[in-house]
Order: structure tokens, then C-alpha cells, then sequence
């Protein structure tokens, strides 16, 4: 049976795949930050038939991060590995993001982000299996002015995972890049403004392991949002400017 390791798996699309690979039986690891939420997300999973281990942790710390990866797939060698914890960007009155806002989101949500998969590659590099899915965003198209450092982040893993799949494709590692649109959230929730073709969270973990089941390089949805956000870096730079006009927004508040 699969063993999946889960980041960011308290809440949103991190616990609907928590709830649906649950489904599937098999090891389920989640981690997260919040150890109350976290325990009510593993209590739902073990109804539904998986076996859960719970750790609580800051992926932002490297030296811990690595540890953990190490001693559970010394146990439970890693079969699917979502790199999903992260934070929203902005801020909360439209205003230029905060030096500290900016490299909060840069160290969770890219620093953090390769804190896992870089050492989880590793190990699967060296028994020659395993599948990676970092979770970026159509902003990493289509950058939002009022999130600068949450786009940054979200390209850079976008391209970094591309890369890796690249490179790594034949030695029985997969990589993978998730790259949703606007999905119904508690993060998502902070957000003031348009969210055109909003999903729920279970909508997006089925379309998200689909596509890890295909072994898709890019998992993008929806599709329209997708060929939208690449069409729109060819675009004059004015015209650019207009066509995201309508994704300003605010942020209430920062998780």
C-alpha cells in the first residue's frame, strides 16, 4: 500500500488529500503546523480506513525538516511526497508588501517548499522511485501585483520542479508541479476580490491526484484560468496591465 506524506495537511487542499488518499488504505503522513487541526484532519483519515502518523512542524526549519523526512522514510519508505504548506502574500490594505510580510511567504512558501523535496528526491533518488508534487499556482503565469513575493515563490516552483522533472525522469523519480487556480480555502477565505471559476478544496485534491496518477508534468485547472494566465505573459506590457486590473485585492489577514 502507498505511503503519501502530506505538508500543510490542517486545512484546505492539504486535508482534502489527506481525506482522499485516505480512501485509498495504505501510510498517510501529515504535517502541518497546527497540532489541534492537524490531529482532527488525522482522526478523519483513520475513519476512512489509512494508517496516520501526525508531525508538527515548521518547514522552514531545515535541520528538523530534514530529520523527519529521514527517520519516517527509514520506516515508511516514501512512495508520494505533496509539498503543499504554505502562506497567502499582500497586504492588508493594498499597500506594498512589508519587508517582513515579503520574506515570510519567501521562506515558507519556496525556502520551506525545498527544505522537503530537495531531501525527499534524495532518498528517492537512491532506491531509484517516488513521485514529488510541489504545489505552485497559476500567479506563477499570471503574477498578482498585490501578492509580488507569493508569485515570486509560486514561479519559482513552478520552473525549479520543471527542471527537476527533467533531470530526474530516468532514474524512477517523478516531479510533478501543481498549479491551481482560485480554490474556496481558510487561506483562501483572506482574500478580498475576484476569484472567477472558485472551486472547493475536494474538488481540487480530485483533480490534483488524477493528475499525479497520470504522472502529469504541469496539473493546471481550471483550464481556462490555465491558457488565460500563460497567454498572459506574450501580451504588451500595457495590455497586461489592464487584463490583471481586475485581480486586485486585499488581504484580511495572514495565517
Amino acid at each position: 500500500m502507498p505511503v503519501v506524506l502530506i505538508t500543510g495537511a490542517s486545512s484546505g487542499i492539504g486535508a482534502s488529500l489527506a481525506r482522499l488518499y485516505a480512501r485509498a488504505g495504505g501510510t498517510l503522513v501529515l504535517v502541518a503546523r497546527e497540532p489541534a487541526r492537524l490531529e482532527a484532519v488525522a482522526a478523519e483519515c483513520r475513519a476512512l480506513g489509512a494508517t496516520v502518523e501526525t508531525a508538527r512542524l515548521d518547514v522552514r526549519d531545515r535541520a528538523a525538516t530534514r530529520a523527519l523526512l529521514a527517520e519516517t522514510d527509514a520506516r515508511h519508505p516514501l512512495d508520494l511526497v505533496i509539498v503543499n504548506a504554505a502562506v497567502n502574500g499582500g497586504h492588508p490594505t493594498g499597500d506594498v508588501e512589508t519587508e517582513e510580510t515579503g520574506f515570510e511567504t519567501i521562506d515558507i512558501n519556496l525556502v520551506g517548499a525545498m527544505n522537503v523535496a530537495l531531501p525527499c528526491l534524495t532518498l528517492m533518488l537512491a532506491r531509484g522511485r517516488g513521485q514529488i508534487a510541489l504545489m505552485s499556482s497559476l500567479a506563477a503565469y499570471a503574477p498578482l501585483p498585490d501578492a509580488p513575493a507569493y508569485s515570486g515563490a509560486k514561479a519559482a516552483l513552478l520552473l525549479h520542479g520543471l527542471a527537476l522533472r527533467e533531470k530526474v525522469r530516468a532514474r524512477g523519480v517523478k516531479v510533478n508541479v501543481v498549479t491551481p487556480g482560485y480554490v474556496k480555502t481558510p487561506m483562501g477565505g483572506d482574500y478580498k476580490g475576484w476569484r472567477p471559476l472558485e472551486m472547493s478544496a475536494d474538488q481540487a485534491a480530485e483533480r490534483i491526484a488524477r493528475g499525479l496518477a497520470r504522472d502529469e508534468g504541469v496539473v493546471a485547472f481550471p483550464w481556462i484560468m490555465f491558457h488565460l494566465a500563460r497567454g498572459a505573459s506574450l501580451l504588451p506590457e500595457w495590455l497586461r496591465r489592464l487584463s490583471m486590473h481586475g485581480f486586485r485585492f486585499q488581504i484580511r489577514k495572514r495565517r
